[in-house]
């Protein structure tokens, strides 16, 4: 038998695990400061003992997100008539893809046979829940390897057109290293036994891990076969498969074993897979490293629709919610986006026990196609480009950059701040650059506006209740959208999230001229994640004054500006839902409480 190769943790690992528990804020700056003078008076490296520092104790929001990310776990069980033999655990990966093990699901013919159970629980009073049921599509999408033990499968829609990652949320899948390291914890969430979902995070250390494995402590039993592993940033850092004895075949367990993510996504990186296959593996998400929706070019172009209008009884015909995207968004469905954007509003609601929300309940105008330019760093445009410069260089200010950056090792100008809103966010500065390339493009060229504007007014509705949901330059439209809305359209609701409204040299660049709430709004509420570069500016109350209310998030480190992140979160959720349906939040039809 060939000997297993045990991976030991070297200083780069160890530094690359403490750099983003850095940069998520896992660790207290007390810590940190105390760790650096002991490890100048000793000589020591800071990176072997940052990690256990953080271990010890937990925010006390750690329950909350760790239910917001087990709710994407679900029950997998044989059907046959008469019976159902639950068979073992898997969870949702993007909001139609499903991931569990090879020998759980080995074939498609065995997909067929499956009901996929989300929601199999105890509630809060300990009573059992109602599970909602799913079945599989493996003839749409089914990818699986036995020596890796994996299996990627689409989960069929239900009846009424919605999709499970779309109501339940799924878990991204992260290919970046730096998720964990040996003794650091790992909680395991699943259906041993085909029992109602349960957690186990006690006694729960990662012991070793080899270039394919993890290995932990954590408890599992039959049926948790296709469980998530998570951090303690409740990130998946492996897929659960079997457990580990030692010699192999006596029997003496001596921990368990999960297949790492950075594995698996490698494995499906490499593979030849066809067009469409290869678009769903895009809706993972960019922090899965497997590309984008391909482009198919035709004789002939064809220009995306303008935008989605939503059903005319949606909440009950006189409310509506309009969702403004942000850049980055050129030749994408905007049927996609849509249901993006809903998946993430609903696993708040779920989390929030509300009625979740049916894609064609909402308007979605489209203008990707507007802010198309050659993939530059900076604005082609002087003006722009000076407006780009002074966007980032401010934010870097706020992130902590000192105004005087001519110290060893740091870059000046443009690149140094740019160099330092990527380290202080641990996000990819050409994403970083493109955001604000964007902005300073929207707000220097007026052509531009207009065609952004105009685009979003030709889908819009006309009259009645008009909640708006606005994401990064989405917010600045919201902004200047708002005078030129249709005369019978109020304003009930704006929620901003992952907004650069916070920088000057956005607001005052603004259609009003400043930081002046339009008076339209009744209700402003931003939403905002420290790690966001984005919304660095904020909270937004030193500039606009009394006229919004705030709330900050923490999203997943490499999703910190990601929508449906923002939307996932049960207190945004709920201020979106009372307002569209305020009877299931306790408020009377105009939105107050009775």
């Amino acid at each position: 038998m060939t000997p297993i190769a045990r991976i030991v943790d070297d200083v780069d690992q160890l530094a690359a695990r403490a750099e983003r528990l850095v940069a998520r804020g896992q660790v207290p700056v007390s810590t940190i400061e105390r760790l650096v003078n002991e490890g100048v008076a000793r000589g020591a490296p800071l990176y072997e003992r940052i990690i256990g520092a953080a271990a010890d104790f937990q925010a006390a929001n750690f329950l909350c997100r760790g239910a917001r990310a087990i709710t994407s776990v679900a029950r997998i069980s044989i059907s046959s008539p008469g019976r159902e033999l639950p068979q073992g655990t898997g969870f949702m990966v993007s909001p139609r893809l499903l991931l569990t093990n090879n020998h759980v699901l080995p074939t498609p013919s065995a997909a067929l046979d499956v009901v996929v159970e989300f929601g199999a629980e105890a509630g809060i009073d300990n009573q059992p829940q109602t599970p909602t049921r799913f079945r599989l599509d493996p003839s749409a999408c089914f990818l699986t390897d036995e020596h890796l033990d994996y299996t990627l499968v689409l989960v069929k829609a239900a009846p009424d057109g919605r999709e499970a990652g779309t109501v339940f949320g799924w878990n991204p899948l992260i290919a970046q290293q730096g998720k964990i390291v040996a003794g650091e914890p790992v909680n395991v969430v699943g259906h041993p036994y085909g029992r109602p979902k349960e957690i186990s995070i006690r006694d729960n250390e990662l012991r070793e891990q080899t270039e394919q494995c993890l290995r932990y402590t954590t408890d599992t039993e039959p049926g948790s076969s296709g469980s998530p592993v998570f951090n303690d940033q409740w990130e998946v850092v492996a897929l659960h498969h079997k457990a580990v004895d030692d010699p192999p075949g006596s029997q003496n367990w001596v921990s368990n074993e999960g297949v790492r993510v950075s594995v698996i996504l490698a494995h499906l990186a490499a593979r030849e897979l066809p067009a469409a296959t290869r678009a769903l593996l895009a809706e993972l998400g960019p922090g899965a490293g497997l590309g984008s929706v391909p482009v198919l070019v035709a004789t002939a172009p064809t220009l995306p629709p303008p935008g989605l209008t939503a059903r005319p009884t949606s909440f009950g015909g006189a409310r509506h919610l309009l969702f403004l995207h942000g850049r980055g968004q050129e030749r994408r469905d905007p049927l996609e986006l849509r249901r993006q954007w809903t998946a993430g509003l609903n696993k708040g609601l779920t989390l929030a026990e509300l009625p979740t929300f049916d894609p064609a309940d909402v308007w979605l105008p489209y203008y990707g196609d507007r802010l198309v330019e050659p993939a530059t760093e900076a604005p082609a445009a002087p003006t722009a480009r000076l407006l780009y410069e002074q966007l980032i260089g401010e934010a870097a200010m706020m992130a902590g950059m000192p105004s005087d950056a001519r110290r060893e090792g740091l870059l000046t100008g443009l690149h140094g701040a740019l160099s330092w809103l990527a380290s202080a966010t641990n996000l990819d500065r050409l994403l970083i650059s493109a955001v604000f390339r964007d902005v300073a493009t929207y707000l220097d060229d007026p052509a531009v506006r207009q065609g952004v504007l105009d685009a979003v007014l030709r889908t819009v509705p006309r009259s009645g209740r008009l909640v708006v949901v606005a994401h990064s330059l989405g917010s600045v439209v919201a902004m200047d959208l708002m005078d030129s809305l249709p005369a019978g359209v109020e304003v009930p609701l704006l929620v901003t999230v992952g907004s650069p409204l916070g920088l000057d040299s956005v607001h005052r660049n603004l259609l009003s001229g400043g930081p002046s709430r339009p008076g339209r709004v009744a209700d402003w509420l931003n939403v905002w994640c420290p790690a966001d570069p984005v919304c660095i500016g904020c909270p937004l109350d030193d500039d606009w004054k009394g006229q919004v209310a705030e709330r900050a998030v923490e999203n997943p480190l490499q999703r910190a500006h990601d929508v449906a992140e923002y939307l996932s979160h049960p207190a945004v959720a709920r201020a979106i839902s009372s307002v569209l349906t305020p009877a299931s939040a306790g408020l009377d039809g105009a939105g107050r409480r009775p």
